[in-house]
């Protein structure tokens, strides 16, 4: 990858011209298919990963029960704190798509920060966005219903791809069922339920009729 395209990434794009060539020095390039286990919980990350095609799942297991934490997206970077702080990944990745990811060394990050202020900073505001989101989930699995949940991820999702309230899933329902914490069945009830609240699903389409009787719902519900 050149150095234009990778400064292209969000991730990236704020680094000074010495940071980037440092980083691109030993970048690796890799294009794994559909279902490829990049880490398993319990190793150490020795590459920072940085999705740039595809759609990565991050779970544990534990006595054959296995749980999805995330559905990481382009542009995202895996096991960033593993890598920060030199220790193991406390979760798993494999790709759900085929996909194109960037390997920067681990050991070439931590020195980086070092040395480049500003990228320091990059991290640590990756790291604190990915523990707010994980505190959101998790007061979302304990407070609300699956409906609620349902409904909740439905709203965000449809204002963050600001595509005229149309969701084109990269990935089946049953993985969206697993992200959100319930079996696939329960999600298509809920999904049946929410046709009252103008959402329409058509396989992997989601269309929100309305987006303010919706948020509206949402808001009555309390979803979070």
């Amino acid at each position: 990858m050149d150095r234009s395209s990778f400064l292209q990434l969000p991730f990236l794009r704020d680094l000074n011209e010495t940071t980037a060539v440092a980083l691109l020095a030993n970048v690796k390039q890799r294009s794994p298919r559909k279902w490829t286990t990049l880490i398993k919980e319990g190793e150490f990350p020795d590459f920072l990963h940085i999705i740039v095609d595809g759609f990565v799942e991050l779970f544990s297991s534990h006595n054959d029960k296995e749980v999805t934490f995330e559905i990481a997206e382009p542009a995202s970077p895996l096991f960033l704190t593993a890598v920060m702080c030199g220790g193991v990944s406390v979760y798993s990745a494999r790709t759900i798509t085929p996909s194109r990811i960037l390997m920067i060394p681990a050991q070439d990050v931590r020195d980086l920060c070092k040395r480049d202020p500003l990228f320091a900073q990059t991290i640590i505001n990756r790291i604190a966005d990915g523990y707010n989101r994980s505190l959101r989930d998790i007061k979302n699995i304990r407070l609300c219903s699956n409906f609620e949940r349902a409904a909740n991820w439905i709203l965000q999702t449809g204002r963050s791809q600001d595509n005229n309230g149309r969701i084109e899933l990269k990935f089946g329902k049953a993985k969206l069922a697993a992200l959100l914490g319930m079996p696939p069945e329960t999600l298509s009830r809920s999904f049946a339920l929410l046709r009252e609240h103008g959402v329409r699903s058509f396989g992997r389409t989601i269309i929100i009729e309305n987006m303010f009787a919706l948020a509206k719902m949402c808001h009555a519900k309390k979803t979070l």
